[in-house]
Protein backbone atom coordinates (compact mmCIF):
# COMPACT_ATOMS: atom_id res chain seq x y z
CA UNK A 1 0.00 0.00 0.00
CA UNK A 2 2.99 2.27 0.62
CA UNK A 3 4.56 1.16 -2.71
CA UNK A 4 1.28 2.16 -4.36
CA UNK A 5 0.66 6.00 -2.89
CA UNK A 6 4.17 6.77 -3.67
CA UNK A 7 3.47 6.04 -7.15
CA UNK A 8 0.93 8.27 -6.95
CA UNK A 9 2.74 11.08 -5.62
CA UNK A 10 5.30 10.65 -7.96
CA UNK A 11 2.96 11.33 -10.86
CA UNK A 12 1.48 13.58 -9.16
CA UNK A 13 4.25 15.83 -8.31
CA UNK A 14 5.73 15.35 -11.82
CA UNK A 15 2.65 16.55 -13.39
CA UNK A 16 2.23 19.46 -10.90
CA UNK A 17 6.18 20.66 -12.32
CA UNK A 18 5.26 20.14 -15.62
CA UNK A 19 2.42 23.11 -15.36
CA UNK A 20 2.94 26.35 -17.18
CA UNK A 21 0.98 29.02 -15.24
CA UNK A 22 -0.09 32.36 -17.06
CA UNK A 23 0.04 33.81 -14.07
CA UNK A 24 2.51 36.31 -12.63
CA UNK A 25 4.19 34.06 -10.69
CA UNK A 26 7.71 33.25 -10.38
CA UNK A 27 8.37 31.40 -7.32
CA UNK A 28 6.17 27.72 -6.81
CA UNK A 29 7.62 26.13 -4.13
CA UNK A 30 6.91 22.06 -4.28
CA UNK A 31 7.76 20.57 -1.24
CA UNK A 32 6.79 16.92 -2.50
CA UNK A 33 10.17 17.12 -4.43
CA UNK A 34 12.44 18.73 -2.11
CA UNK A 35 10.58 17.95 1.22
CA UNK A 36 9.71 14.37 0.05
CA UNK A 37 11.85 12.44 2.27
CA UNK A 38 9.90 13.45 5.99
CA UNK A 39 6.70 12.89 3.66
CA UNK A 40 7.64 9.18 2.84
CA UNK A 41 8.54 8.99 6.78
CA UNK A 42 5.35 10.47 7.72
CA UNK A 43 3.52 7.86 5.47
CA UNK A 44 5.97 5.20 7.06
CA UNK A 45 4.46 6.37 10.71
CA UNK A 46 0.91 6.46 9.98
CA UNK A 47 -0.84 5.86 6.66
CA UNK A 48 -1.02 2.28 7.52
CA UNK A 49 -3.36 0.54 8.92
CA UNK A 50 -6.44 1.52 6.52
CA UNK A 51 -8.62 2.34 6.36
CA UNK A 52 -9.04 5.71 7.80
CA UNK A 53 -12.33 6.80 8.66
CA UNK A 54 -11.75 10.44 8.12
CA UNK A 55 -9.23 12.89 6.45
CA UNK A 56 -8.33 15.94 7.82
CA UNK A 57 -8.05 18.68 4.55
CA UNK A 58 -6.37 21.92 4.31
CA UNK A 59 -5.50 24.43 1.04
CA UNK A 60 -1.83 23.65 0.76
CA UNK A 61 1.16 24.51 2.24
CA UNK A 62 1.88 27.54 4.64
CA UNK A 63 5.35 29.35 4.23
CA UNK A 64 6.57 27.91 7.71
CA UNK A 65 4.46 24.89 8.20
CA UNK A 66 4.97 22.28 5.46
CA UNK A 67 6.70 24.46 2.99
CA UNK A 68 10.06 24.10 5.99
CA UNK A 69 9.30 20.09 7.03
CA UNK A 70 7.15 18.26 4.14
CA UNK A 71 4.22 17.77 6.39
CA UNK A 72 0.70 19.18 6.24
CA UNK A 73 0.29 21.60 8.49
CA UNK A 74 3.79 20.61 9.86
CA UNK A 75 4.61 23.22 12.47
CA UNK A 76 7.94 22.42 13.29
CA UNK A 77 7.32 21.80 17.20
CA UNK A 78 4.53 19.79 16.57
CA UNK A 79 6.53 17.68 13.30
CA UNK A 80 9.75 16.95 15.46
CA UNK A 81 8.35 16.41 18.92
CA UNK A 82 5.18 15.02 18.46
CA UNK A 83 5.06 13.24 15.06
CA UNK A 84 8.55 12.47 15.53
CA UNK A 85 9.35 12.59 12.18
CA UNK A 86 12.26 12.85 10.87
CA UNK A 87 13.98 13.33 7.00
CA UNK A 88 16.19 15.70 5.19
CA UNK A 89 15.00 18.75 3.19
CA UNK A 90 16.85 19.90 0.41
CA UNK A 91 15.72 23.43 -1.07
CA UNK A 92 13.68 24.83 -3.90
CA UNK A 93 15.58 24.61 -7.12
CA UNK A 94 14.65 28.84 -7.68
CA UNK A 95 14.34 30.66 -3.83
CA UNK A 96 12.60 33.79 -3.16
CA UNK A 97 14.88 35.58 -0.71
CA UNK A 98 12.58 36.32 1.74
CA UNK A 99 10.69 33.33 2.14
CA UNK A 100 13.80 30.74 2.80
CA UNK A 101 13.23 26.98 3.20
CA UNK A 102 15.58 26.04 6.46
CA UNK A 103 13.61 22.65 6.94
CA UNK A 104 14.05 20.78 10.22
CA UNK A 105 16.26 23.90 11.50
CA UNK A 106 13.54 26.11 11.07
CA UNK A 107 13.08 28.08 14.12
CA UNK A 108 9.43 29.73 12.88
CA UNK A 109 5.73 28.21 14.30
CA UNK A 110 2.94 28.31 12.19
CA UNK A 111 -0.22 29.42 14.09
CA UNK A 112 -2.34 26.91 11.74
CA UNK A 113 -0.01 24.02 12.41
CA UNK A 114 -0.04 24.47 15.54
CA UNK A 115 -3.60 24.69 16.11
CA UNK A 116 -4.20 21.56 14.44
CA UNK A 117 -1.77 19.33 15.76
CA UNK A 118 -2.60 20.98 19.83
CA UNK A 119 -5.97 19.99 19.02
CA UNK A 120 -5.43 16.40 17.93
CA UNK A 121 -2.99 15.97 20.77
CA UNK A 122 -5.49 17.30 23.55
CA UNK A 123 -8.27 15.24 22.42
CA UNK A 124 -6.64 12.20 21.31
CA UNK A 125 -3.62 12.24 23.40
CA UNK A 126 -0.86 10.47 21.14
CA UNK A 127 -0.43 10.43 17.62
CA UNK A 128 -0.73 6.86 17.23
CA UNK A 129 -4.98 7.48 18.82
CA UNK A 130 -5.67 10.12 16.30
CA UNK A 131 -4.01 8.48 12.97
CA UNK A 132 -6.05 5.12 13.46
CA UNK A 133 -8.87 6.47 12.06
CA UNK A 134 -7.58 10.07 10.90
CA UNK A 135 -5.68 11.67 7.96
CA UNK A 136 -3.99 14.68 7.13
CA UNK A 137 -3.76 16.05 3.87
CA UNK A 138 -3.28 19.45 1.63
CA UNK A 139 -5.40 19.83 -1.43
CA UNK A 140 -2.52 21.57 -3.51
CA UNK A 141 1.01 20.92 -2.41
CA UNK A 142 2.61 23.64 -4.14
CA UNK A 143 3.58 27.59 -2.81
CA UNK A 144 2.98 30.57 -4.83
CA UNK A 145 5.22 33.95 -4.20
CA UNK A 146 4.20 36.97 -5.90
CA UNK A 147 8.07 39.64 -7.01
CA UNK A 148 7.31 40.46 -3.50
CA UNK A 149 7.36 37.17 -1.69
CA UNK A 150 3.75 37.13 -0.81
CA UNK A 151 1.82 34.05 -0.48
CA UNK A 152 -0.34 33.64 -3.14
CA UNK A 153 -3.50 30.90 -2.54
CA UNK A 154 -4.92 29.05 -5.10
CA UNK A 155 -7.80 30.21 -5.57
CA UNK A 156 -6.36 33.70 -6.28
CA UNK A 157 -4.51 32.53 -9.65
CA UNK A 158 -6.10 33.24 -12.90
CA UNK A 159 -9.00 31.14 -14.30
CA UNK A 160 -6.91 29.19 -16.97
CA UNK A 161 -4.39 28.13 -13.82
CA UNK A 162 -6.70 27.73 -11.78
CA UNK A 163 -8.57 24.93 -13.89
CA UNK A 164 -5.04 22.99 -15.26
CA UNK A 165 -4.11 22.96 -11.39
CA UNK A 166 -7.36 21.60 -9.77
CA UNK A 167 -7.82 19.49 -12.52
CA UNK A 168 -4.60 17.54 -10.91
CA UNK A 169 -5.57 18.06 -7.72
CA UNK A 170 -8.92 17.01 -8.05
CA UNK A 171 -7.44 13.75 -9.60
CA UNK A 172 -4.85 13.12 -7.13
CA UNK A 173 -7.07 13.61 -4.11
CA UNK A 174 -9.84 11.29 -5.36
CA UNK A 175 -6.94 8.94 -5.78
CA UNK A 176 -5.73 9.23 -2.02
CA UNK A 177 -9.25 9.13 -0.90
CA UNK A 178 -9.62 5.49 -2.48
CA UNK A 179 -6.40 4.28 -1.28
CA UNK A 180 -7.08 5.47 2.26
CA UNK A 181 -10.68 3.94 2.22
CA UNK A 182 -12.05 7.73 3.84
CA UNK A 183 -15.73 7.91 4.34
CA UNK A 184 -15.89 11.58 5.71
CA UNK A 185 -13.85 14.66 4.63
CA UNK A 186 -13.36 17.36 7.33
CA UNK A 187 -12.55 20.49 4.97
CA UNK A 188 -10.10 23.12 6.82
CA UNK A 189 -12.27 26.13 5.30
CA UNK A 190 -14.25 26.78 2.50
CA UNK A 191 -11.76 26.09 -0.43
CA UNK A 192 -11.41 22.36 0.60
CA UNK A 193 -15.11 22.46 1.27
CA UNK A 194 -15.71 23.53 -2.68
CA UNK A 195 -12.72 21.16 -3.71
CA UNK A 196 -14.12 18.27 -2.16
CA UNK A 197 -17.96 19.03 -2.98
CA UNK A 198 -16.48 18.97 -6.59
CA UNK A 199 -13.95 15.34 -5.78
CA UNK A 200 -17.25 14.05 -3.82
CA UNK A 201 -19.08 13.83 -7.57
CA UNK A 202 -16.88 11.22 -8.26
CA UNK A 203 -15.55 9.67 -4.85
CA UNK A 204 -18.95 9.64 -2.69
CA UNK A 205 -17.97 10.80 0.72
CA UNK A 206 -19.41 13.02 3.26
CA UNK A 207 -17.98 16.34 4.16
CA UNK A 208 -17.71 18.90 6.90
CA UNK A 209 -16.39 22.41 7.25
CA UNK A 210 -14.61 23.75 9.82
CA UNK A 211 -12.78 27.03 10.13
CA UNK A 212 -9.57 27.56 8.95
CA UNK A 213 -7.30 27.60 11.61
CA UNK A 214 -5.37 30.69 10.10
CA UNK A 215 -5.30 34.05 12.51
CA UNK A 216 -5.97 35.88 9.27
CA UNK A 217 -9.09 34.22 9.89
CA UNK A 218 -11.09 36.20 12.83
CA UNK A 219 -13.34 32.99 13.31
CA UNK A 220 -10.26 30.70 14.04
CA UNK A 221 -9.50 33.46 16.88
CA UNK A 222 -11.96 32.78 18.80
CA UNK A 223 -11.60 29.18 19.86
CA UNK A 224 -11.19 27.72 17.60
CA UNK A 225 -10.47 24.16 19.28
CA UNK A 226 -14.13 24.20 20.64
CA UNK A 227 -16.13 25.08 17.67
CA UNK A 228 -14.49 22.41 15.92
CA UNK A 229 -15.39 20.17 18.73
CA UNK A 230 -18.83 21.35 18.35
CA UNK A 231 -19.65 20.74 14.67
CA UNK A 232 -17.53 17.15 14.59
CA UNK A 233 -19.95 16.45 17.81
CA UNK A 234 -17.05 15.02 19.64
Amino acid sequence: MLDSYSVLLDQFSSDLDALTLESNIPWVYNPLDYARDPFDNYLEKYLLPLPKQTVLLGMNPGPWGMAQTGIPFGEIGFVKDWLKVKGVVSTPGKMHPKRPVYGFSSTRSEVSGRRVWTWAKERYGTPEAFFKDHFVLNYCPLLFFDPEGKNITPDKLLKGDREQLFALCDKALADQLRLIGAKRLVALGRFAEDRALSVSETYPLDVIRIPHPSPANPQANKGWAEQVDKLLQL
